[in-house]
């Protein structure tokens, strides 16, 4: 019965009210059979010692109504009470479960989630690790408080972008990660392009006035030859590749290394600017 109980509450069934009228039905039952075995047993002990007052079979009549009143009401009224308690224990712990999956602030999973999320995705799908550009200088201009805002507001858009089978958390701080499902990888890239061209043109109100903000992002794909740990680590090289190359960019792991410098030549003619002297170590580095 203890073993029972602990698999009703550990599959989340004592959730729902409903479950508790039936548990506490099943139990009535279970308490009148028991009461039944052992007034017969105690009638036919009495009838075999010659100390039972009636008829066998009436006092088994009268047995059975007692063990269905007595026993059915009693069994019922304490099942019913146990199946609160239990109730309470497994709607708290699903609320427990559900607040350590999730990031308080933005809504979003939180990392521990966004981490088993990964490690079950399959083929088909794409990692992205999303960053807010300059996002200490928000805070530094406006407060922590602005900053804040900006975390809500992009959860907020993320949330509306990535929805039915993709997966979106905060992975903190002002880094983000989606797992996008579905079409090739073209088409996810593009998802992403669009992402970052929404947030890009949105503005977010924060103390003092509105503020616009940019996204880079950098993504892997996913595959079920490929360690989590390795797909991780090339979508933050490529989100790298992404901030270093400027920011507000969107890179995949497979744009090769001449296709990004030819990228940061066209964009800076006339000198080299700080961030390609850095992409022009990062180069070395690899």
């Amino acid at each position: 019965m203890k073993q029972w109980i602990s698999l009703q509450a550990e599959l989340g069934n004592f959730q729902q009210r409903r479950a508790i009228f039936i548990f506490a039905l099943k139990m009535s039952f279970v308490a009148v059979i028991m009461s039944l075995a052992i007034i017969l047993t105690l009638l036919l002990v009495l009838q075999w010692l010659d100390l039972l007052p009636l008829p066998i079979l009436e006092a088994m009549r009268l047995g059975v109504l007692l063990a269905w009143i007595i026993g059915g009401t009693v069994s019922g009224a304490l099942a019913m009470l146990a199946g609160f308690s239990i109730h309470k224990l497994a709607v708290s712990r699903a609320e427990f479960e559900r607040l350590s999956r999730t990031d308080t602030l933005s809504g979003l999973l939180n990392r521990r989630a966004f981490t088993e999320a990964l490690n079950m995705a399959g083929d088909g799908a794409s990692l992205v690790i999303f960053d807010v550009d300059r996002f200490k200088t928000i805070n530094d201009r406006f407060g922590h408080a602005s900053g804040d805002a900006v975390i809500v507001a992009v959860s907020q858009m993320f949330s509306d972008v990535f929805v039915g089978n993709d997966v979106v958390a905060r992975l903190g701080g002002e880094e983000f990660g989606a797992i996008i499902h579905g079409g090739d990888t073209a088409e996810r890239i593009a998802r992403v392009e669009e992402v970052k061209e929404q947030i890009a043109g949105h503005s977010i109100s924060v103390d003092g006035g509105s503020v616009k903000i940019t996204i880079s992002a950098g993504i892997a794909d996913i595959g079920k030859d490929r360690k989590t740990e390795t797909v991780y680590a090339a979508a933050d090289k490529a989100l790298y590749l992404a901030k270093t190359l400027g920011r507000n960019r969107v890179m995949h792991e497979r744009e090769r290394l001449s296709q990004v410098w030819h990228r940061c030549a066209t964009e800076h003619e006339q000198e080299a600017t700080t961030d390609v002297r850095e992409l022009q170590r990062y180069v070395q580095r690899m």
